[in-house]
């Protein structure tokens, strides 16, 4: 398995700290909002890799995490009235429902913030003993940049007075200009704070996560974990910072490799709410279905910028639509074993830091090859069963593929409509018991301009949209 490690810049070779093992930690949502296309596309990214590392026999353990106390939640409990648990986990329940939808896999380990005080506090309590956390007169605590002298190795990059390193005001007592918050002192009554032993507050943004990972991972001398992933606008300073606090707390680096996904742009335009253009996954997921949208925002290498356009997720679709073809012309029946050169084709080049666009090659070449041997010879059986098996491991590998392929078919349709398609479809079957073959003829007709396409099975009358 070979990976694209952003602090190398280059592709490495994957060797785990624990044979066989994999662990991961992406960085997750803050919930005060929908979740959106890029927090989508992060997922789909590293579920991709727990699916690849898992087809290679890994014994895979995935963190992702849930921020569920920063600045933007008060704010909203202050415009709201609602509890923060209110608000935090109407987001969570949301993000989770919408995920699913998109065929992601539930996380390992899913850790909130605020169920991880005692471990934020203990880190930062270390940090302080050691002179490499301060607290300041308001009771906020800093981590000092100066005393790691790895600091920059994550992103190359130094802050400066103009860049913002973290959620909270500049203080004239920081020792250095980009010193950061690991602790936010509580700034009055109304404000959500939790004790500790060098304050009453919150905590920062960036502790949180090295605490969860030292809190549920057993790493070795070396490193935390294997594999700490998230989008590309999180190198710096979230996961800079990260790597320090963890370096200087434990002694040892917090990851072996950093992955980061590009960023998500519709028609141009990297997705930003100050822009006006943040599309919510909640509003696609009304519009396409989940499988859908998951082989498209899937069809673009993970670590390359991704353009959302309408016109080209049709496209994809139509390219997903081949595979359910396929899918349905071998149907009903059961798979045997998947073609081992296809098998082995797919795992190699997903192996190569999640090749994609080889992969769906891979697929559209077995769906040709597939449909012209089919073509010679319809009654294949064994070829039938071969194929239900690749497609199965399609699934099970990128997570598409499992549908029922006249369902699939079915995607898009209004309930109104399809309540008028089983009606007719009812009628049509008492017509031929009835051998009324005219009215039986005529309904299909009548179907047909609905743009409906029927097809007698052994299982009944199957229909799809046309």
């Amino acid at each position: 398995m070979q990976l694209y490690d952003s602090v190398k810049k280059t592709k490495v070779p994957f060797e785990p700290i624990h044979e066989k093992k994999a662990s991961i930690y992406v960085c997750g949502p803050t919930v005060y909002n929908d979740a959106h296309l890029g927090h989508a596309r992060s997922s789909l990214a590293f579920d991709l890799l727990s699916r690849t590392l898992k087809a290679l026999n890994f014994e895979v353990t995935m963190a992702k995490n849930f921020t569920d106390i920063d600045d933007k939640i008060i704010k909203k409990v202050e415009e709201t009235g609602q509890s923060i648990q209110e608000i935090t986990s109407f987001y969570i329940d949301r993000y989770l429902e919408e995920m699913n939808a998109l065929g992601v896999q539930r996380a390992d380990i899913e850790p909130k913030a605020t169920e991880s005080l005692e471990a934020i506090e203990t880190m930062i309590q270390k940090l302080i003993d050691k002179d490499i956390a301060y607290v300041i007169s308001t009771g906020d605590v800093y981590f000092d940049t100066s005393k790691d002298n790895a600091y920059g190795n994550i992103s190359h990059r130094i802050a400066d007075d103009n860049i913002a390193q973290s959620r909270v005001a500049h203080t004239s007592e920081k020792r250095n200009p980009k010193d950061f918050a690991l602790w936010k002192a509580c700034k009055g009554a109304d404000d959500i704070c939790f004790d500790t032993a060098f304050s009453r507050g919150r905590p920062g943004w960036h502790i949180e996560c090295s605490a969860m990972i030292e809190k549920h991972f057993t790493g070795n001398d070396a490193y935390s974990i294997d594999i700490h992933g998230g989008g590309a606008d999180l190198l710096f300073p979230h996961h800079e910072n990260e790597a320090a606090q963890s370096r200087c707390a434990t002694g040892h680096e917090l990851a072996k490799y950093w992955m980061h996904n590009g960023f998500v742009q519709i028609d141009g335009e990297k997705m930003s709410k100050s822009l006006g253009n943040s599309f919510f996954l909640k509003d696609a997921l009304q519009i396409y279905d989940g499988e859908v949208l998951r082989y498209y925002l899937n069809s673009v290498h993970y670590r390359n910028d991704f353009n959302f356009s309408e016109e080209e997720l049709q496209l994809s679709k139509k390219r997903l639509d081949k595979l359910y073809r396929l899918k349905k012309r071998v149907s009903p029946g059961k798979g045997s074993l998947p073609n081992k050169t296809f098998r082995q084709s797919l795992l190699d080049t997903m192996s190569d830091d999640l090749n994609i666009s080889i992969a769906l090659s891979i697929i559209d070449e077995m769906i040709a090859t597939t449909n012209d041997t089919l073509d010679a010879n319809p009654k294949d059986k064994a070829l039938k069963k071969e194929t239900l098996a690749n497609i199965a491991f399609i699934d099970t590998l990128l997570g598409f593929g499992a549908k029922e392929p006249f369902s699939y078919f079915q995607i898009g349709v209004n309930e109104t409509l399809k309540k008028n398609v089983e009606s007719l479809i009812e009628e049509r079957m008492q017509a031929k018991k009835e051998k009324n073959f005219e009215r039986s003829d005529m309904i299909r007709d009548e179907l047909l301009a609905l743009g409906i396409s029927i097809m007698d099975t052994s299982e009944g009358t199957l229909w799809e949209k046309v």
